[in-house]
């Protein structure tokens, strides 16, 4: 085999070669990477850290910045290692560099770039790399500014990006709304980052329907500081009450007298119409009652106390002047008056017959009730037909309440009641009780009777009952056809 043409691709060769570039990484390794510098170091003087000044001061010295990889700390770590101020503050997460130390894979050279040379600033940001949420203020909603343009860190921290003037916000925004500004500053105060983080957590996109309380009805027009008073913080925000009785207390029309669950009877579209499901009280509203208006038995905005009985309400109203008493629900229901359920047939006068169908006011004239006389006389006067016959006698021994005709007489009767059949009084009395008339039923020709009667000798011939008192012949016994 020819080496010579091999050259250095030889096994010695390739051994030698290997073996040097392991020596380089070695030594880079060793030396925190001293092969590479990049460019050179910031001289720019500060305070002493382990008696430098500035980091050209370092010299040729990588490795006290540039950490081997099995150190764990990395470089951060011994930026740490002399800058012990940030170190303190990285373990406040109160401070910028302890908001910062919550981001797992930002380092101190993302924001503090090095080997730029010696007169190069040491900390550089950009609001698009920087993580501003970080520190409590998102710029998401300042991407750019009201003149299209994307913001600077200088637009809102001047020169020095450690500071912020929360004057800043209301110079810009009273450019965008000055009359939202001036009375949003007059409701909620001036310091803005209290209650904004840059994404509207709190502002125009905050939606409060998230929340315990959504704004539904007519509460969705009202004035964040209407509900907010006197709020500076989100904890202000977050604890304004939301029960209603702590807002709407001064606006109630009941005096406290239902209690502080304003929701129980209204809704937030409105006071009115009310809700109230008064069947869970005591007074259930039936029949007529459900369309009275509250006011109408809540007097004078009175609601515990009021009296369920029906002649509080309705003592100005009694037709019967008090004279039934106060228990109009003993005869009335809430459907109407005129629907009465008066039992008559538990007072000592039932009604029957055609009583049954009569106007109460038909008997109780001039609304007397009590005591009122039950005898049938009261009601109905002697008819020109009894001629006074029955005077003090009761009517019910002839008549019943089904109807005057036909009568039944239980008295005593000079003549047979059996005569002639089942006649009624008509037939025998036409016009009137006091007079009768046999010509009725028997067909007699008063001519005839007239001329055997006097042929006989008897010349009171009209009076028939004087000598037929029992409807049969003085003599034969037969009926006296």
């Amino acid at each position: 085999m020819n080496t010579s043409r091999l050259g250095c691709l030889t096994p010695a060769g390739l051994i030698a070669a290997g073996l040097t570039v392991l020596i380089v990484v070695v030594i880079t390794l060793l030396q925190g990477g001293v092969l590479f510098t990049p460019g050179d170091l910031n001289a720019q003087s500060g305070s002493p850290l382990r008696g430098y000044t500035s980091h050209a001061e370092f010299g040729r010295q990588c490795r006290l910045c540039h950490a081997p990889f099995w150190d764990t700390a990395g470089m951060a770590g011994r930026c740490l290692a002399c800058h012990t101020d940030i170190a303190l503050q990285m373990s406040d997460s109160e401070t910028l560099h302890g908001a910062f130390a919550q981001t797992p894979d930002l380092t101190c050279r993302d924001c503090h770039p090095e080997h730029r040379g010696p007169n190069a600033p040491l900390t550089e940001l950009t609001t698009a790399f920087f993580p501003h949420e970080k520190v409590g203020f998102s710029l998401a909603g300042h991407a750019v500014n009201q003149n299209g343009l994307p913001f600077a860190c200088k637009d809102c921290h001047g020169e020095d990006i450690t500071v912020f003037d929360q004057q800043t916000c209301q110079t810009c925004h009273r450019q965008i709304n000055v009359m939202f500004m001036t009375e949003h500053l007059l409701s909620f105060g001036n310091n803005c980052l209290d209650c904004h983080d840059g994404i509207d957590t709190f502002g125009n996109d905050f939606d409060h329907n998230r929340f315990a309380f959504s704004l539904e009805g007519q509460h969705a027009s009202v004035p964040c500081s209407s509900c907010h008073l006197n709020a500076r913080t989100v904890a202000d925000l977050r604890s304004a009450p939301v029960d209603c009785f702590s807002c709407h207390a001064q606006d109630d029309p009941h005096q406290g007298n239902f209690g502080t669950d304003c929701a129980a009877c209204h809704t937030p579209n409105g006071w009115l119409p009310a809700l109230f499901d008064h069947s869970l009280a005591a007074f259930k509203l039936e029949g007529k009652h459900a369309t009275v208006k509250c006011e109408s038995c809540h007097i004078n905005q009175v609601f515990k106390g009021t009296p369920t009985d029906c002649f509080s309400c309705h003592a100005q109203d009694d037709p019967h002047q008090g004279n039934f008493g106060t228990d109009c629900a003993a005869c009335h229901t809430p459907v109407g008056w005129e629907l009465v359920t008066f039992d008559h047939n538990l007072t000592n006068f039932p009604l029957t017959g055609a009583h049954v169908g009569l106007a109460c006011t038909r008997c109780h004239v001039n609304n007397i009730f009590q005591e009122l006389s039950t005898a049938c006389v009261s009601c109905h006067a002697e008819p020109a037909y009894h001629a006074g016959l029955f005077i003090g006698i009761q009517c019910d021994n002839c008549h019943n309440t089904s109807a005057w005709r036909p009568a039944t007489f239980l008295g005593p009767h000079t003549f047979p009641l059996n005569h002639g059949g089942s006649a009624s009084c008509v037939t025998c009395h036409p016009n009137a009780l006091t007079a009768y008339t046999c010509y009725g039923c028997h067909e007699h020709d008063p001519q005839k009777i007239r001329a055997k009667h006097l042929e006989e000798g008897i010349s009171d011939f009209a009076n028939c009952i004087a000598c037929h008192p029992t409807g049969q012949e003085h003599e034969g016994g037969g009926d006296d056809d």
